[in-house]
């Protein structure tokens, strides 16, 4: 199985105000920071990684934080929902904590069998934390304030609202190899089987629905994980044989990457294991200092003046 597709490796959104982003996700959700970089193309601007102790594939969400950036809206041609998997019986944790720190959140509901929150993030990125069908063995990272009986997981899956599912599912299916598991409405679950967690993909299907517009509180894009470099360019040459545009490798510190945009609209990324996030810093200091792309270091106090403060 490990020339597959292996699920999620990340999900990238934008942010507006850095610190707000940070305090969200480290505290009240308590995930680990992984790393305090910058944008490639704009290296005035963070990238924030967040993820479990080591930034498994499948934990990671990363942001690009605007200062003053516009709010987006969510719509057709975009990812609208990221899922966490949360263990059975945490629930009541959560709705304490949403309440305590004034989270945007509805009462639990149920689809394809499991029980969900959605809630909404500062800048009002829309996420779900999910009791799986399938017990999720994967270990969590823990702070003070949030154990491993009620801590996230990493990624249970991701939507996507398009207009019309059909050529985006031919990508999952034909070239991905994930595979329809069931329907309800106008909402379809692919799943792969190569692994048994950060699985799911649901296509939203709303033909007359407004396209998305890109800012603080929207995802930009999606990355599906690959075992190393040889699968992912097999991946390059039949994304490519599909008649699909898509990048050369791209080298991004901590993985290689490949991009393309599916017919429906939605940025995919295809990205490897390797090296991983140790290879900068130590597993125990992960996030704790600026770490710039080469190309950038010798601009370092220039950017360093220019970025917000984070504590």
């Amino acid at each position: 199985m490990e020339n597959t597709i292996l699920g999620l490796h990340h999900i990238t959104a934008i942010a507006g105000l850095a610190k707000k982003n940070l305090d969200f996700y480290t505290k009240t959700l308590g995930l680990r920071l992984l790393k305090k970089t910058v944008n490639f193309d704009d290296p005035g601007t963070y990238h924030l990684y967040y993820g479990d102790e080591r930034g498994s594939a499948g934990t990671i969400l990363t942001f690009f934080p605007y200062e003053g950036a516009r709010r987006g809206s969510a719509g057709t041609g975009m990812a609208t929902n990221i899922a966490y998997s949360v263990p059975e019986g945490s629930f009541d944790f959560w709705i304490d904590r949403f309440e305590k720190y004034n989270v945007i959140y509805n009462k639990p509901s149920e689809k394809f069998g499991e029980k969900y929150i959605t809630f909404l993030d500062p800048d009002g990125l829309k996420l779900e934390l999910v009791i799986p069908k399938i017990q999720d063995n994967r270990v969590a990272w823990e702070t003070d304030e949030i154990k491993a009986e009620v801590a996230t997981k990493g990624f249970h899956g991701v939507t996507l609202t398009l207009r019309h599912i059909e050529a985006t599912a031919a990508i999952l299916t034909d070239i991905f190899g994930y595979k329809l598991l069931e329907k309800s409405g106008n909402r379809y679950r692919y799943i792969t089987e190569s692994i048994d967690s950060a699985n799911i993909i649901d296509l939203v299907e709303l033909p007359n629905e407004a396209r998305g517009i890109g800012g603080a509180g929207t995802n930009h894009h999606i990355a599906f994980r690959v075992k190393d470099e040889e699968v992912l360019m097999q991946f390059r040459r039949k994304v490519a044989g599909a008649g699909h545009g898509i990048t050369d490798k791209i080298d991004r510190n901590y993985f290689y990457s490949l991009y393309f945009r599916e017919p429906g609209g939605v940025l995919f990324e295809i990205a490897t294991d390797n090296p991983g996030f140790g290879i900068d810093e130590p597993w125990d200091k992960l996030g704790s200092g600026l770490l710039l792309p080469p190309q950038y270091e010798a601009r370092r106090a220039q950017i360093e003046a220019v970025l917000p403060k984070l504590d």
